[in-house]
Formats: C-alpha cells, sequence, structure tokens
C-alpha cells in the first residue's frame, strides 16, 4: 500500500512540475469493489469455495488528484487512486488430511489434521483523467460538479497457501461410510502482475460538491464509480478477465493554487 501512495505522489508531483495544475486533491475515499462474478471467474470461485466474502475487500485508501482549469466551468483532472487489500479464507466444507500420498481434502464431517486455506491479495492503481464540470461555476459558497473519462489501471492479483483441486477427485474407501470422493491438495503461490503490475484500461464517472472553508481550501464530497477489466495472462491463464471495477466514496480537501 505504502509503495502505490509514493508512486501516486510521485506522478501528481510531476505532473504539477509541467504547470498542469490549479487545484491539489487530497481525499479519504472508502472503495466497495464490485466483484461481478462469472462461471469461470476468479472472485465467484474464490467466493463460491472460501470462507470470505465480497464486503471482505471493502478498503479506505487516500487519492491524490491535480486540476487544470480550462474555463470557470470546465477543468481536466488528474487523479491516482491507489487500493490494496489482502484476505485470509479457508475451504468451506472440507479438512485437510496428510496421507502417504499426499494431501487431501476430506469433507467437513471428518475430523482432519489441518483446515485448507489460503491468502488472496490484490492492488489496483487507476491513474485517471476525467473532464470535470461545474454547472454553476467556482465562486460559490456551494459547488457542484460531475464529470468523466478514461483510466490507465495497473493491478496485480496473488495468491498463497493451499489449492484444492476440484477437478481431480480421487476415491477413498472408508470402512464406515464406504466410497467418499476427495480431492488433493498443492502448495499455491500464484502471482499475476508481480512489480508495478499489469495495466488495463478502463473509465470512471463521478459527482459531488465542494464548500469553501478558506481562501484557498475547500471540502470535497463525492462519489465515484470506476469500470475496468484485468486479462489474464500468466499465473491464472483461463479464467475470465478480472472485474477491477467498484464504487467509491470521497472526502478531502482542495487546496486551490
Amino acid at each position: 500500500m505504502r509503495k502505490n501512495i509514493i508512486a501516486g505522489l510521485i506522478i501528481l508531483l510531476a505532473a504539477s512540475g509541467l504547470g498542469m495544475a490549479n487545484t491539489l486533491n487530497v481525499r479519504l475515499n472508502y472503495f466497495f469493489p464490485r466483484a461481478q462474478t462469472t462461471l469461470n471467474g476468479l472472485w465467484g470461485i474464490e467466493f463460491e469455495n472460501m470462507t470470505y466474502k465480497r464486503n471482505q475487500f471493502q478498503e479506505a485508501y487516500f487519492g491524490f488528484g491535480y486540476e487544470f482549469f480550462l474555463s470557470p466551468n470546465f477543468g481536466l483532472l488528474f487523479e491516482v487512486d491507489p487500493y490494496s487489500k489482502s484476505r485470509s479464507g479457508s475451504y468451506k466444507g472440507y479438512v485437510g488430511y496428510q496421507l502417504e500420498a499426499g494431501d487431501f481434502a476430506f469433507p467437513s464431517d471428518y475430523q482432519g489434521d489441518f483446515v485448507p486455506g489460503h491468502s488472496l491479495s490484490l492492488t489496483i492503481t487507476p491513474i485517471q483523467l476525467s473532464l470535470k464540470i461545474a454547472p454553476l461555476g467556482r465562486r460559490g459558497k456551494f459547488i457542484p460538479y460531475l464529470g468523466g473519462g478514461v483510466s490507465l489501471t495497473l493491478w496485480s492479483v496473488r495468491m498463497r497457501g493451499d489449492l484444492v483441486d476440484f477437478n481431480d477427485p480421487y476415491v477413498y474407501t472408508d470402512p464406515d461410510f464406504g466410497d467418499i470422493p476427495v480431492y488433493p491438495i498443492y502448495p499455491l503461490d500464484a502471482w499475476e502482475g508481480d512489480n508495478f503490475g499489469k495495466v488495463a484500461f478502463g473509465w470512471q464517472a463521478f459527482a459531488g460538491f465542494m464548500v469553501p472553508i478558506a481562501n484557498r481550501l475547500t471540502i470535497d464530497v463525492g462519489f465515484k464509480y470506476s469500470a475496468a477489466k484485468g486479462k489474464f495472462t500468466d499465473a491464472f491463464l483461463g479464467f475470465d478477465d478480472m472485474d477491477l471495477g467498484g464504487y467509491h466514496l470521497m472526502m478531502g480537501l482542495n487546496y486551490w493554487f
């Protein structure tokens, strides 16, 4: 998370050095991942099999932005929103046994030697360029705005822990219960988009309002919807595209240059 924040500040400071800004925005955002599920999508498979839920990937983060005024009602807004979240969970309805042939997942009716599980870590850092519209101008005591634009999103996904392979069932003959399907468990460390992450393109739309509280300072409250799809090409090859979009509640401060 710290690395993403530093990268965002460097990018925005570079933009400021080029004379591309009339306001600096620093805000606390709360992100609700849309986490759209599909038949062969990573979100759907994880939520179906693991104990963690969609709302456990909600997270607060600091976002940064610069706005260059084009006219009293229009501006170009450049923003960076670094989100990062990691959750650990266990497989629902299964326990693990260490057998001579390897580790296997048995139904949770058994006691088991351990509980199989893994962590899911996700980073999403959209770099956004938007047209911002202030219909009533920027000189009132209440300044509504809306806008939208395009984004270049840096993202990565990592899973570490145990992988239960449900595509390779075995039959265990129990003296009391007969034949029972069990599944092999393998060690897992799969990472898509290491270092600076992979690149996805998307868009965003937003609305909100500003309230002046000092000569060069305004409170900024808003809502944003973002959309992007990440394509797997390495560790998760064969999965549907990853939904990287969601909903953002925003509250921060604008400093006017």
